[in-house]
């Protein structure tokens, strides 16, 4: 299997020069030619002259992050990844390739989550070729190869994982962000290795649930807000409670039996997990009348 060979022309300006030189010297042979009315020079002559001529085709230009996949009938000869002015076998096709990091974001995909429920999902991948020969040579265009796989990885991902989890020890799209743009990078990496590509980054840049059930998601997570708040809530009734009757007992505020403990339980946590002011009661009287 061929690889990616790195290799670089003759200096531009150096084979500029020469040729220009050549060009001079082959005009002045010509017209030489010409007053002497020789023939076989001024053949000699113009066959040197469209040499040099096709041989200015051999020069090129490779800018800082771009490379120049050269080719010559159909060989791959090498790839020059030197910025610089050079010259090379005028004979050659040469392909220029950005080294550039792109970026691209997919469009807004519908698929189904682990749990079957119907999202919204979109990518933005950063991306670099970092191998020239896998990119020309084994994908038939490396952009839109891109494009498509990024998709599908996403897609891959999606039904992977449940959007939300009720447990956080549950990896899910919308809460463990570390572990799904981890996964998503390299599924896609996986994906775009044999096109030379390195994927830099993948994160998820669009998440929701789709439009005909997002209604119903909204109220769950409103009702799974709300229990969570009141657990909270009762959870630190409760230590109250339990420190204020430890304090009365240590201090001997009051002697309380069983059912007056009771009593004050009950009252303290209607005071403590009651969502609006309570209004107190006043007993004249004693618990038992």
């Amino acid at each position: 299997m061929a690889y990616e060979k790195d290799v670089r022309g003759a200096s531009g300006w150096l084979m500029v020069a020469v040729l220009i030189v050549v060009a001079g010297l082959a005009i002045f042979g010509f017209v030489r030619g010409v007053m002497a009315e020789t023939a076989e020079l001024i053949i000699f002559i113009v066959v040197v002259f469209s040499i040099d001529v096709v041989c200015f085709a051999g020069l090129t230009v490779v800018y800082p992050n771009e490379a120049s996949v050269v080719t010559l009938f159909g060989v791959y000869k090498g790839s020059i990844k030197t910025p610089g002015f050079w010259w090379v076998n005028p004979l050659t096709r040469r392909k220029r390739l950005s080294l550039r990091v792109r970026n691209f974001e997919s469009g807004h995909l519908k698929v189904n989550d682990r749990d079957g429920n119907p999202i919204e999902i979109a990518a933005v991948v950063v991306w670099r070729i970092v191998e020239t020969f896998e990119a020309v040579f084994n994908v038939n265009d490396y952009e839109n190869f891109v494009h498509v796989q990024s998709e599908a990885a996403v897609r891959v991902l999606a039904t992977s994982y449940s959007y939300d989890a009720h447990d956080d020890k549950v990896i899910s799209l919308r809460l463990s962000t570390g572990e799904v743009t981890d996964r998503l990078r390299s599924e896609i990496q996986e994906r775009l290795a044999k096109a030379g590509i390195e994927v830099i980054e993948a994160r998820i840049s669009h998440l929701a649930y789709a439009p005909e059930i997002a209604g119903a998601m909204l109220r769950r997570q409103q009702a799974g807000a709300v229990i969570a708040a009141r657990q909270k809530i009762v959870e630190g009734a409760v230590g109250m409670v339990e420190m204020a009757l430890e304090e009365i007992s240590r201090k001997h505020v009051v002697t309380l039996d069983e059912e007056r403990k009771a009593t004050m339980v009950s009252n303290l946590l209607v005071v403590l997990c009651s969502e609006r002011g309570v209004e107190p009661v006043v007993n004249t009287g004693t618990l038992y009348q």
